[in-house]
């Protein structure tokens, strides 16, 4: 009997089915934080290949989940403008790649001097700090991509329920745009019309905006419909208690981090337990919080073994990075003068190897259902009408707008 248990348990565990959104994000923010503990260039390019991976295998075939490619590009011209920004006002060093001609400013700015000589040092130290806000944004793409923001939402505590809810509309409008670009991209080209120079803000701009102000208005109808911002009556004795509890709770929580940054003069007990002691106010004070807002929740995630998992990764990633920071700060934090090849050892590898591990081990996403698409547009309509009309015979025929 407990072998049929056993067995029935690994087949659910290899069975399709979405993580719950609050592992993926945490996952992403572990990402983040390892990119921001480390200039190093080859542990940012391992750690952006881990995040594309990890998109690549465990992204579904949510709308939300095709806006990857556009967090991509966005870091790709970051690395790019911080390499022309240095370029421009200063890229000296010892090793001179290209010799470029000074430009003096005139005037009140003939002290500021542009272009000059281009060293291998100082585009190798641009290059590592853009990759590092890089990689912080395709950690947060990648979040987006494989988090379901529908299901963070309700998997968010009634007490932060309307930030939650701001947030997620917040973090969901720009594959949402994406996803309404690439929309009416196809709808002209199923219509044979070109979107190039003045015609791409006739053609596809101006199908975006009124695209997205229709998703505004449709939100703001299901938003009142559904009793969003009406809460549950409460004392204000109740009331004024649950501020004061979350006020405290972030002097403590401010103070005590003050005092844990602030090594050799504040002792690190009374530190710990200021932040402790915010923590646990804090805690209370959104209980109390909660009760105002009343809600019911369908068939709400639970965190099982991938999830937790996927969580634990994250927090032995960051732990092994900030180790690695203090015993081998070379590593985490090399010097490019001279110019060399960056030093790696095996210890800030597998702390950064740690994150693909979910890639792997988390069970595959299931096919998006009917109702995690969006309502159909009139954009969307004529893409579907486009497609039934589109001919079959090789010679060219108008379809109707």
């Amino acid at each position: 009997m407990s072998s049929r248990i056993a067995h029935r348990k690994m087949i659910m565990r290899l069975l399709p089915r979405n993580l719950h959104p609050g592992a993926w994000w945490g996952w992403a923010i572990g990402c983040a934080v390892v990119a921001s503990r480390t200039t190093n260039p080859l542990l940012l390019v391992l750690l952006i290949a881990i995040c594309w991976l990890t998109v690549v295998l465990r992204r579904g075939s949510a709308p939300w989940a095709m806006a990857f490619r556009l967090y991509a590009l966005l870091a790709v011209f970051i690395v790019v403008l911080r390499l022309v920004f240095r370029i421009v006002f200063s890229a000296n060093g010892s090793t001179v790649i290209i010799h470029l001609p000074v430009i003096v400013l005139p005037g009140v700015f003939s002290s500021v001097h542009l272009l000059g000589p281009v060293s291998g040092e100082a585009l190798l130290a641009a290059g590592a700090s853009g990759m590092q806000l890089a990689a912080m944004v395709i950690a947060i793409g990648a979040a987006n991509a494989l988090a379901n923001p529908k299901r963070l939402l309700a998997a968010v505590p009634g007490a932060l329920y309307t930030w939650g809810t701001v947030t997620v509309i917040a973090v969901s409008v720009f594959p949402q745009l994406a996803e309404s670009v690439v929309r009416v991209h196809r709808a002209q080209q199923l219509r044979r019309t070109p979107g190039r120079g003045a015609h791409l803000i006739r053609q596809v701009a101006l199908p975006v905006l009124a695209d997205g102000l229709d998703r505004s208005l449709t939100l703001a109808g299901a938003m009142d419909s559904r009793g969003y911002g009406r809460s549950a009556f409460v004392r204000s004795a109740t009331r004024n208690f649950t501020s004061f509890l979350l006020m405290v709770s972030t002097v403590a929580i401010c103070v005590g981090a003050y005092g844990l940054l602030d090594t050799g003069r504040t002792p690190i007990w009374l530190a710990a337990s200021m932040v402790m002691a915010g923590l646990v106010a804090g805690v209370v004070g959104l209980r109390l919080a909660g009760r105002r807002v009343v809600r019911t929740r369908y068939r709400p995630d639970k965190m099982a073994a991938p999830e937790w998992l996927t969580l634990i990764c994250a927090v032995a990633a960051c732990a092994g990075v900030i180790a690695v920071g203090a015993v081998q700060p070379q590593i985490a934090h090399p010097s490019f003068q001279p110019l060399a090849w960056p030093p790696v050892s095996v210890a800030a590898i597998g702390a950064v190897l740690v994150l693909v591990l979910p890639a792997f081990l988390a069970p595959p996403p299931e096919a998006s259902s009917s109702s995690d698409e969006t309502p159909p547009t009139n954009t969307a309509v004529a893409d579907r009408r486009a497609d039934v009309l589109r001919p079959r015979a090789s010679a060219p025929v108008e379809v109707p707008a």
